[in-house]
């Protein structure tokens, strides 16, 4: 059985990680923020009595279903404001871009001006390649590069075969591999 404190020192350890993967899917800073604290607090509501060792498991599982539940609501808003939205001007939101996350402690500052630049240009390019994944190839990717989970671990958190999650990760790297070369990035 996970302690308080145990629960809160995997809150926080994954917290950050949770963000960036919800902002990746739903495209959004502040709805991403949202599902990421929704998913927090059901995991501590509901689950909060479990073994640590299940936690993160758990967690992500609460997460992706709270992603897919937000773009089935989105859905069906997205039906109703199409019916209506002739009555009124259309106004196009655009969202703000992914912050770029920050290196380890103590890299940054050894590195220029020109370094820093390059690292976040980088990044953006990057960031860019895996947004433009389908859903469900950026999701296996995710889990597996950035999470370092094992399939079979994927393969739950996602609902689906550990084949479908080898699929997808393929597909993905794939993908990724090709986008990134015509930018000109090479390993």
């Amino acid at each position: 059985m996970a302690s308080r404190d145990e629960l809160a020192a995997f809150l926080e350890s994954v917290e950050r990680r949770a963000f960036r993967q919800a902002a990746f899917a739903v495209r959004n800073d502040d709805v991403a923020l949202d599902l990421v604290q929704d998913a927090m607090l059901r995991l501590a509501e509901r689950y909060g009595d479990k073994p640590v060792a299940e936690l993160p498991l758990l967690f992500h599982r609460i997460l992706q279903n709270i992603v897919h539940d937000h773009f089935r609501r989105q859905k069906v808003r997205n039906a109703w404001v199409s019916l209506f939205s002739a009555l009124r001007a259309p106004g196009q939101e655009d969202g703000d871009l992914l912050e770029t996350l920050a290196a380890a402690d103590g890299t940054i500052e050894a590195e220029g001006a020109a370094e820093q630049y390059e690292r976040e240009q980088l990044l953006a390019i990057i960031e860019e390649a895996v947004q433009a994944l389908p859903q469900r190839q950026r999701e296996a990717f995710l889990l597996r590069y950035w999470e370092d989970m094992d399939v079979a671990e994927t393969a739950t958190v996602m609902g689906c075969s550990e084949g479908s999650v080898k699929t997808h990760c393929s597909r993905a790297t794939r993908a990724l591999a090709l986008a990134l070369r015509a930018r000109g990035i090479t390993p």
